[in-house]
């Protein structure tokens, strides 16, 4: 089935045929006919699988239709609540471009910008809000924020908002909006507490809908791991990319201070890098994301909170400097690469300490990810022979090993 098979809008066939997609994925091809037709909705599909465009498509042919025939009245429409500023962006981003030929407004509303402007546009007209909490409770509580006409509440990134404590934030939320409404319901793994929070949102009879459930990652990703002691990690990333100069490479580590040292660590070796943390501010975060999406800059060092829902086109290589606080973390990351019909590399540097949490990512994923095998001669050079000036000490120490050995072995030939 094409896109243009479906009863949509062709304001909103042509936006999407403008970004070049042909036929629905899987997610979508299931989604889309429901949400059409106004029912609840609870999708789980591994990341990378369309999720965004599954619910995007068929909001922006209902308010398209609604905005051409009935006058408009004030308040947002639907709004999309999500966990991070990166991803209500990105989001925004996917309504804008496929609803270009539409009547439909969308906005992206985040915390950590001067929220002005963003009052300033709801007073003009808002139909589609992405929004992550903390500001959207701030402009409804100042009344700048009208949310008595919602038709539509999706949470996206659901396990996620979870994990980042937000359930009361949810059911303020659904507290304040109108009884009579469509839920979409969205996320990339599912378990009980996940459960327990959609069933209480949506309506029983809500369409369920999951994607390879039993594969929580990617089928076009390659995955590897490589036992490397912790102190030792920085020289075998600079050897990663030194080997592959031209690809994209996404580096995660578990906190913000890693990523800081990581970044400087490539520095000091001669590689670009920049990092991304929730200690930045929202503009360097946005600068950071543009450099790496548009590949001024190659290689970027960033903690979860670019894990999730993020589309970075064309990510070659994701590695895992430190392994994830969380097994199901560990697909959210991977997820960067081997998006679409794109084939992506996954790289785990472990060390001892790690393989606790190694065992559990390879039972959460179902399978035994392959090692790389390193000769102590391969890990000696690696560790030896990098650009790093802090290191010249090892190598002094190491060819003054060299040479004692040599004059030791030259004694035993004589003798």
């Amino acid at each position: 089935m094409k896109f243009e098979d479906y009863s949509m809008a062709p304001e909103v066939i042509k936006g999407i045929q403008k970004l070049g997609f042909n036929r629905p994925t899987d997610i979508q091809f299931k989604s889309i006919p429901p949400i059409l037709r106004g029912e609840d909705v609870l999708a789980v599909a591994q990341t990378g699988t369309g999720k965004t465009a599954a619910f995007a498509i068929p909001i922006l042919h209902q308010l398209h239709t609604r905005l051409k025939n009935v006058q408009r009245v004030d308040g947002v429409k639907c709004i999309v609540m999500v966990p991070t500023h990166e991803l209500a962006l990105q989001i925004e981003g996917v309504f804008k471009e496929i609803g270009r030929f539409t009547k439909v407004k969308v906005l992206g509303l985040i915390g950590g910008v001067d929220q002005d402007p963003q009052i300033e546009t709801l007073e003009k007209r808002v139909d589609v809000l992405i929004a992550t909490p903390g500001r959207m409770f701030d402009l409804i509580s100042q009344g700048h924020l009208k949310v008595h006409r919602v038709e539509t509440l999706i949470l996206d990134e659901a396990d996620h908002m979870l994990d980042l404590g937000f359930i009361n934030d949810i059911r303020d939320l659904t507290r304040k909006l109108p009884a009579r409404r469509q839920t979409l319901f969205f996320s990339a793994t599912i378990n009980d507490h996940i459960k327990k929070l959609a069933y209480s949102l949506i309506h029983q009879n809500a369409i369920r809908i999951q994607v390879s459930p039993k594969d929580p990652v990617a089928k076009n990703i390659e995955h590897a791991v490589a036992f490397i002691e912790m102190d030792d990690k920085r020289f075998f990333l600079e050897r990663l990319v030194n080997n592959h100069e031209d690809s994209k490479i996404l580096v995660f580590v578990r906190t913000k201070v890693r990523a800081e040292r990581v970044s400087k660590a490539m520095e000091r070796v001669g590689i670009q890098s920049i990092f991304i943390h929730s200690g930045k501010n929202q503009e360097e975060r946005n600068e950071v994301m543009r450099q790496f999406r548009s590949g001024q800059v190659k290689v970027l060092v960033a903690t979860d909170v670019t894990a999730r829902g993020i589309d970075i086109p064309d990510v070659d290589y994701v590695v895992n400097y430190d392994l994830p606080d969380k097994a199901e973390n560990y697909v959210h990351r991977v997820g960067r690469t081997g998006r679409g019909i794109r084939k992506g590399q996954a790289i785990t540097f472990c060390s001892a300490e790690e393989k606790p949490m190694l065992a559990e990512v390879e039972k959460y994923v179902q399978k035994k990810i392959k090692v790389l095998e390193l000769s102590k001669t391969d890990y000696e050079e690696t560790v030896l022979f990098t650009n790093d000036p802090g290191n010249d000490l090892k190598k002094l120490m190491a060819e003054i090993e060299a040479y004692e050995a040599s004059k030791k072995k030259k004694k035993r030939k004589k003798s």
